[in-house]
C-alpha cells in the first residue's frame, strides 16, 4: 500500500513537474497562460495551477539569485564607478553654477548693452532713412526753387525742363507725402502759367509787328520803287546804246532783291514766335498755338483791312498798302521759317481775304477819282504792292486786273485834262511865227520834237514858221504819251505799243485835231491868224511821226517795228 502511495505521488510530482515546465515555457516566451488557467478550472485544480506558478516563480527566483551572485563584483564595482560619478556631477554641477552666476553677472551688464546698442541701432537706422528722405526732398525743393527762378527770369524752357526732371525721376521716390501732393498739384498750374506767359508774349509781339508791318511795307515798295527806277535807267543806257536794236517788249518788271541785311526795317524779329513754338511743343499743345496763332493773325488782317469813310482815299492808301505788304512780308518769312507755325493753304486764304477786299476797294475807288495824277499814284503803288509780293511768290494777277479794268478811266481823265492844256494853249497863241534867239531854245522848240527842216544849225535869231501853239502842243502830247505809258506799263505787258498808240490816236484825233477844229470854225481869227494856223498844222503832221517814234521808244520797241 506504501509503495502504491509512493508511486502514484510520484506519478503526480512528475505530471505537476511537466505542466510547470509547460506553464514555464509559456510564460519564458511571454505567451498567453490564459488558456492553461482556464483548463485549470475547467478541470477542478486552481489550487494545482496555483502550485506550478508558485514553483515558476521560485525557479526565477533561483535563476536571478544564481546570476546575481555570478555578476556580484562588477555590479559592486559599477555601483561604485556609479558614485563616483555622481560625486564628479555634483562638482560639475556646482561649477556650472559658479559659472552660471558669474555668467549671469556678466551677461546683465551685456544685455543692458546690447539693448542699448538695438536701440542705438533702430535710431541709427531711422536717421539714416531720414537723411536720405530729407536729400530726395531738398533735391526736390532745389528743383523747385530752380523751376521758380527760371521762370521768374523768363526762362520757360529750362523751367519745362525743370518740372520734366521732377515728373519722371523724382515725384513718384517723394518721402513726404505732403510735399508730393502739393508739388503734384502745382505741375499743372506751373505749365498754365508759362503757357499764359508764353502767349503774352506772343501777343506783344503781334501787337509790335503789326505797328511795324507799315514801316516794313513801305521800306520794302521804297526798295522796289528804287529797283524799278535803276532799271529803267539801266534799259534806257541800253536803249541809247544799241540804238534801240530790239525786238520788242520783254519784262518791263522790275527784279525786287530781298536782302534784309540792307535796311533795319527789315530786320524784324520771330525770336518770340520760335520760344513759343518750342515751348508749346514741350508742352504736347504745339497744334493749339499753330490755331491760335493763324487765328489771331486773322483778326489782325481783318481789322487792317477795314477803310475809312472819314478820310479820302488818296490821303490813306499808301499807308494802307503798305501795310498790307508788311503784313505777308512777315507771313512769308513765318512760312518759311517758323517750322509749320503756318501752312501754305492758310497764307494763301489770308492772302486771298486781302486780294479781295483790296481789289473791291479799288474797283469802287478808282472810277470816283477826278484826277488823272492821282490815279496814276493809286495805280503806281498798287503795281509796286504787286511786284514787291510778287518776289514773295504771292499771285498779284487779280490787281494787274483791277488796273487793266481802270485804264480807260484814266485816259478819259487824261484826255480831259490834256484837251483843257491844249485848249489853253490855242487861246492863249498869237499866231506869230516864233523868234528863236540862242541854240538852247532851239534845241528845245525845235530839235525836241523833230520840227527842224534841216540839219544844219540855222543862224540866230531864227524865225521859225510855225508859232508857239506847236512846240506847246507836241509838249503836251509828249506828256499825255509818257502819262499813258506809266499807267499801261506794270507787270508783264504784251501788246503795250498798241494800246499806246491807240490811245495816242485817239488824243490826236478826238482832242488836238478836234480843238483845232473848233479854232477853224470859230470866227475869232482872222485871215493871217488862219494862214499862220494851216502852217502850224503841217508842221503838227511832220510831227505825228515824232510822236509815234517817242511812244515806240517809250514802249522800248525799235523804231523800224513801230513803223510797220
Amino acid at each position: 500500500m506504501d509503495v502504491i502511495r509512493t508511486k502514484k505521488r510520484a506519478d503526480v510530482d512528475i505530471g505537476d513537474e511537466g505542466e510547470d515546465l509547460v506553464l514555464a515555457t509559456l510564460v519564458a516566451n511571454g505567451d498567453d497562460i490564459s488558456p492553461l488557467v482556464r483548463h485549470a478550472f475547467e478541470m477542478g485544480r486552481p489550487m494545482g495551477l496555483l502550485r506550478q506558478l508558485d514553483f515558476v516563480v521560485k525557479k526565477k527566483e533561483a535563476e536571478i539569485e544564481a546570476m546575481c551572485k555570478t555578476h556580484y563584483e562588477e555590479f559592486i564595482l559599477a555601483v561604485d564607478e556609479l558614485r563616483g560619478v555622481l560625486v564628479d556631477a555634483e562638482e560639475l554641477k556646482s561649477e556650472l553654477q559658479s559659472d552660471n552666476f558669474k555668467l549671469q553677472q556678466v551677461g546683465s551688464t551685456l544685455l543692458v548693452k546690447l539693448e542699448e546698442l538695438f536701440v542705438s541701432y533702430t535710431v541709427k537706422k531711422n536717421v539714416t532713412e531720414a537723411i536720405k528722405m530729407s536729400k530726395n526732398c531738398m533735391k526736390v525743393l532745389e528743383l523747385c526753387v530752380k523751376c521758380n527762378n527760371h521762370i521768374s527770369a523768363g526762362e520757360f524752357y529750362p523751367a519745362l525742363k525743370t518740372v520734366d526732371l521732377l515728373e519722371k525721376s523724382y515725384i513718384e521716390n517723394i518721402p513726404a507725402k505732403a510735399l508730393k501732393r502739393v508739388i503734384e498739384k502745382r505741375i499743372p498750374s506751373i505749365k498754365l502759367h508759362i503757357e499764359k506767359k508764353v502767349c503774352s508774349q506772343v501777343n506783344e509781339w503781334m501787337v509790335q509787328i503789326r505797328s511795324s508791318c507799315k514801316t516794313i511795307g513801305q521800306t520794302a515798295i521804297g526798295r522796289a520803287a528804287s529797283n524799278r527806277q535803276r532799271d529803267e535807267e539801266m534799259l534806257e543806257r541800253k536803249k541809247k546804246s544799241e540804238g534801240l536794236n530790239m525786238s520788242g517788249v520783254e519784262d518791263r518788271a522790275f527784279s525786287l532783291v530781298v536782302e534784309e541785311d540792307e535796311d533795319s526795317a527789315m530786320k524784324f524779329d520771330l525770336t518770340p514766335l520760335y520760344r513759343a513754338c518750342h515751348i508749346h511743343s514741350c508742352l504736347g499743345i504745339l497744334e493749339q498755338f499753330h490755331e491760335y496763332y493763324y487765328k489771331n493773325r486773322l483778326l489782325q488782317l481783318n481789322s487792317d483791312l477795314e477803310i475809312s469813310s472819314m478820310q479820302p482815299f488818296i490821303e490813306y492808301y499808301q499807308t494802307f498798302l503798305a501795310q498790307i505788304a508788311g503784313y505777308f512780308i512777315v507771313e512769308d518769312k513765318v512760312l518759311r521759317t517758323g517750322g509749320g507755325l503756318l501752312e501754305p493753304d492758310q497764307v494763301e486764304t489770308m492772302w486771298e481775304t486781302a486780294l479781295e477786299k483790296i481789289t473791291s476797294m479799288l474797283e469802287v475807288q478808282l472810277p470816283q477819282m477826278k484826277s488823272a495824277t492821282h490815279l496814276l499814284l493809286v495805280k503806281d503803288y498798287v503795281a509796286l504792292l504787286g511786284s514787291t509780293l510778287r518776289q514773295y511768290g504771292y499771285d498779284i494777277g487779280q490787281l494787274h486786273d483791277v488796273l487793266d479794268n481802270s485804264r480807260e478811266k484814266y485816259h478819259r481823265l487824261l484826255l480831259e485834262e490834256c484837251r483843257n492844256q491844249i485848249v489853253d494853249v490855242l487861246g492863249s497863241d498869237t499866231y506869230e511865227q516864233m523868234v528863236i534867239k540862242k541854240d538852247s531854245d532851239y534845241e528845245n522848240h525845235v530839235l525836241a520834237f523833230n520840227l527842224q527842216t534841216s540839219d544844219i544849225m540855222p543862224a540866230f535869231p531864227y524865225v521859225a514858221s510855225f508859232s508857239s501853239m506847236v512846240p506847246d502842243a507836241c509838249r503836251i502830247v509828249r506828256s499825255f504819251i509818257k502819262g499813258s505809258v506809266d499807267y499801261l506799263s506794270y507787270g508783264v505787258r504784251t501788246g503795250l505799243f498798241d494800246a499806246v498808240r491807240k490811245y495816242l490816236d485817239k488824243f490826236l484825233i478826238e482832242v488836238l485835231n478836234e480843238s483845232l477844229l473848233d479854232i477853224i470854225n470859230s470866227a475869232s481869227i482872222s485871215v493871217s491868224q488862219a494862214m499862220q494856223l494851216a502852217a502850224n498844222i503841217t508842221v503838227l503832221e511832220r510831227a505825228c511821226d515824232f510822236f509815234l517814234r517817242h511812244a515806240a521808244h517809250q514802249c522800248c520797241v525799235p523804231v523800224r517795228a513801230a513803223e510797220k
